[in-house]
């Protein structure tokens, strides 16, 4: 049960540590807007645009992550298989940042595609 609910706040840090790479790609796009750093990020192109849409997926990700980690905690079936999905979750995840990052977009769909299977799987295991 540890090993989710520490995914669970992995996958919860997650969108504010991807900001990171996004950070300093408006750093280097005439300095960090913060006034305006939304309007700063629509300009960014190449790295920068893909660091903007990989950290707004990993929200999107903490919403997909999130449902199925608790309800196999609520049900009681967090066991050992629900464990490894969660930590392919992570994986998977961490996986399809650095895909993004470096513009691999066959491995971003198959790490995204994994990630989704993942959580797919917890919910089916609260299913009694």
């Amino acid at each position: 049960m540890s090993i989710i609910i520490i995914c669970l706040f992995i996958v919860t840090v997650m969108p504010i540590l991807a900001k990171a790479p996004l950070a300093l790609a408006m750093s280097k796009a005439g300095g960090y807007d913060n006034r305006n750093p939304r309007e700063q990020q629509k300009s960014l192109s190449g790295f920068g645009a893909r660091a903007k849409a990989a950290h707004e997926n990993c929200f999107e990700a903490l919403i997909m992550f999130t449902p199925g980690a608790l309800a196999v905690l609520v049900t009681n079936n967090a066991g050992q298989l629900a464990e490894y999905f969660a930590i392919a979750f992570v994986a998977s995840r961490l996986a399809y940042l650095v895909a993004y990052y470096f513009d691999k977009h066959v491995l971003r769909s198959t790490f995204w595609s994994i990630g989704f299977i993942s959580s797919l799987s917890l919910v089916w295991l609260a299913i009694p």
